[in-house]
Order: structure tokens, then sequence, then C-alpha cells
């Protein structure tokens, strides 16, 4: 294929995936379910903000429960000091051994940088702490925080690059999320009993109210409803995400970012484990 010929596809690619991006409409997509007020759906439904101030936070959900897929939300969190605060974005599944793939980004004093936390349950069992700075302001504009998860791994990312990979381990014992189908989930709320800093830092509420914008919200992804999914195992085998993997160049910037940016491992802490790391964290 000629160099014009590549660049018209990526071209024609990218205009797609902007498309499906600004078709998300989130009256449609989502339900506002606390926040007294606080959470508001803007702009013909194209931007939601999320609020919290001394008396409550604010949150909303999918209306859609899904069972694998590719989820983009872009978000702008939190500016200025946003010490104490928390803006959670994750898919979960309900009961007493649930699934769940967290983003959480814990605020900071102005001028120190986010902290972005990320987390894998399975059957209700997590543990999987990794956290990351960014390498960017998250305050100062939109920026794309991506799920990828397939029956073989879930990949998380930001902008695109590839932060962290959880593969399916289960021929090793290790549970991982692939039958309970999760909704999308997001919320602003206090935590300053231990988000910044251990909890050293609390929320100045003279700040107050605290917003995060959420646009452009884009599912690649297999829906459930009464236990029966959108997608025939022909189907989800035609979607590309369903069987996506890293290739070299995404294992170069995962490794970039992890060496540059990763400020906890659980898979490293030693003192956390004194009986021995956990099996993933030995086998990978």
């Amino acid at each position: 294929m000629t160099c014009s010929k590549v660049t018209i596809l990526l071209l024609v690619l990218l205009i797609s995936t902007v498309t499906i991006a600004y078709a998300a409409n989130f009256n449609q997509d989502f339900d506002i379910t606390w926040g007294d007020g606080r959470a508001k759906i803007l702009n013909n439904a194209q931007l939601l903000t999320l609020s919290l101030d001394k008396a409550s936070g604010s949150g909303f959900q999918s209306k859609n429960e899904y069972l694998f897929g590719k989820i983009d939300m872009q978000l702008k969190l939190v500016p200025g000091n946003s010490a104490g605060t928390v803006t959670a974005y994750y898919l979960s599944s309900k009961g007493g051994a649930w699934d769940e793939i967290d983003f959480e980004f814990l605020g900071n004093l102005s001028g120190d940088p986010y902290i972005l936390h990320t987390n894998v349950f399975s059957q209700g069992k997590g543990n999987r702490e990794q956290q990351f700075y960014l390498w960017f302001d998250p305050t100062a504009d939109f920026h794309t925080y991506s799920i990828l998860w397939n029956p073989q791994r879930i990949v998380f990312s930001v902008d695109g690059t590839p932060i962290r990979e959880f593969k399916n381990m289960e021929s090793k014992g290790i549970p991982f999320p692939k039958n309970q189908p999760m909704r999308i989930y997001s919320s602003l709320w206090n935590a300053d009993d231990w988000a910044t800093r251990g909890g050293l830092v609390k929320t100045d509420w003279s700040n107050a109210p605290f917003t995060a914008s959420y646009r452009n919200f884009n599912a690649n992804a297999c829906t459930v409803s009464s236990g029966i999914s959108s997608c025939s195992s022909t189907q989800s085998n035609k979607n590309a995400w369903f069987s996506e993997e890293l290739d070299s160049t995404s294992y170069e910037r995962l490794k970039w970012v992890q060496k540059n940016y990763m400020i906890y491992n659980y898979c490293t802490d030693i003192k956390r484990f004194p009986q021995g790391l956990p099996q993933e964290c030995r086998m990978s």
C-alpha cells in the first residue's frame, strides 16, 4: 500500500472515530443518580458536569450494562486546589463477588500533580493498585481515558497511550472479570480522610464548588439486557477490540509510562505482602 493510501486510510479512520464520539448523547446513555442537582447535562446533551460542595458530591451511571468492549470518555478534572477530592470513573458489576475496573483521580494542592489510581477487582477481590502521575495537566483541557476489556486482557489507556495491562491468567487460578456485565459509573466526592497525602491535606471548601466535566463518550461494546448479549460469538469475533492486544510499539509506550510516571505498584510492595507477592505479580 502506498504512503498516500495509508494517509487517506488513517484520515478516514480518524474522521470515523470522531463522528462516533461526537454522536454520544448523555441523556440517551446515562442517568444522573445522585447529587440533588449538582450533576448537569448541558450543550444539547454533549457535555456532563459533576459538582461537589460541602453538602454533597454527585454521580451518574450508564443505562446499559456491558460485557466486554472498548470504552472511551474525555474528562477535564477539577482545577486549582483539588486536594481531598476524588473523581472516580469505573466499570462495576453488583453483588458480593463483584468485578470492577477503576480509574480514580486523586486531587492535590495547586501546582502539585494529580494521581491517577487504577485497580482491578475480580470476584470481589481487588488490592491490585497501580498509581501514576500524568505527563500533562489534566485540568487544562479534556483528555481521553479508555478501557479495553476483552476475554484476554484489560488495558487502561490515556490519550491512546497504554499505561497498564491486566492479562487473563485464569489458567493459573487467578480470577478474571469475564462473566458479569458491568455498568459505567462516575462520581465526584470528598475523600479528604485518605485521598491527598494519606489524609494529611484536607479539602479547602472555600474553593467549592469543585467541578469535573465529561464529553465524547464512546462505547464500542457488547451490551447485555435480560442476560442476553448484543454480540453473538460470531459478531464478537468480527470486532477488532475483541481480540486486540498490545503490539510492540504499544508495549514500548507502556514501558515508557511505567518507567517514568508510575509512582506505586502493588506488585513491588513487599512490605504490604510479607507472605509473598500476589500470584499474578510473580508470573508477569
